[in-house]
C-alpha cells in the first residue's frame, strides 16, 4: 500500500512541513511573551504526520520517509547555499537580505539536521514499540508519549548545539523547556485530527501494521 496516493500524500505533508520549518526558523516570533522561532508553528506538524506514518504503515516505512526528509532538506540547504555564492545580477539588489535570511551558519545547520534525525527516530521507535505493548489500544498514549520524548530530544539537541556558549545556561534551559512544552501541547491539541486521519487510512488502506520482530536500526535500508 506504500505506492497508494494516500501514503504519498502523507509523505508530501511530512516533507513539506519539514522544509518549511527549515526556512521559517530564521524569524523570531513572540507568543504569550515568549520569544520563539517561527518554525515552531509548522515543525510539530512533521511529528503529527510522522506518528500517522508509523501507526498505520509501520516503523520501516517511517524510517524511509525520515531519511527522505533528511535528504530533501539537505538538497534545499545546498541549493540555497549555491545560489547564495553565485554572483548576483546587477538588477538584483537584495543579496545582503538573501544572505541574512537564508544564509544559516554551519553551526545551526548541524544542530538542525542532528536534532531532526534524533527526534524523528526516537518518536517513531517509541510509538512503534508502544503500539505492540498496548496491542493497538489507546492511540493517544503513544502519539503523545512518543512526541514528549521525540520533541525533548529535538529541543535539547538543536538548542544546545545552536546556543551553548552563546546564551547563559539558565536562559538556555528555559528555552529548551518552553520549546518542548509548546510543541508537546501542539501535539495534544492535534490528537483528534490524528485519530481522524489514522482511522481513515486504516479503513481505506486496509492496513494496521504492528512492528513485531522489526529491526529498529535507523541505518537499515529496509
Amino acid at each position: 500500500m506504500t505506492n497508494s496516493y494516500r501514503f504519498v500524500t502523507i509523505v508530501a505533508f511530512f516533507v513539506t512541513s519539514l522544509l518549511a520549518a527549515n526556512i521559517l526558523i530564521v524569524k523570531q516570533i513572540s507568543v504569550l511573551g515568549l520569544t520563539l522561532p517561527a518554525a515552531i508553528i509548522i515543525f510539530p506538524i512533521s511529528y503529527i504526520f510522522g506518528d500517522i506514518l508509523t501507526e498505520v504503515y509501520g516503523y520501516r516505512q517511517a524510517r524511509r520517509v525520515i531519511w527522505l526528509g533528511f535528504f530533501c532538506n539537505l538538497l534545499l540547504v545546498a541549493s540555497i547555499w549555491l545560489v547564495g555564492i553565485l554572483p548576483a545580477a546587477p538588477t538584483f539588489e537584495a543579496q545582503e537580505a538573501y544572505d541574512r535570511i537564508l544564509g544559516n551558519t554551519p553551526r545551526f545547520l548541524i544542530a538542525s539536521f542532528t536534532a531532526y534525525l534524533g527526534g524523528a527516530f526516537i518518536n517513531a521507535y517509541v510509538l512503534a514499540r508502544m503500539k505492540v505493548m498496548t496491542k493497538g489500544k489507546w492511540l493517544w498514549t503513544r502519539t503523545i508519549g512518543s512526541t514528549l520524548l521525540g520533541e525533548a530530544v529535538d529541543s535539547i539537541i538543536v538548542l544546545v548545539i545552536g546556543f551553548w556558549g552563546v546564551l547563559p545556561t539558565g536562559v538556555l534551559m528555559g528555552m529548551i523547556l518552553w520549546h518542548w512544552l509548546f510543541k508537546s501541547v501542539y501535539e495534544i491539541i492535534a490528537t483528534p485530527l490524528t485519530y481522524l486521519i489514522v482511522n481513515y487510512l486504516k479503513t481505506k488502506e486496509k492496513i494496521d501494521y504492528y512492528d513485531i520482530g522489526t529491526n529498529f536500526n535507523p541505518l537499515r535500508a529496509n
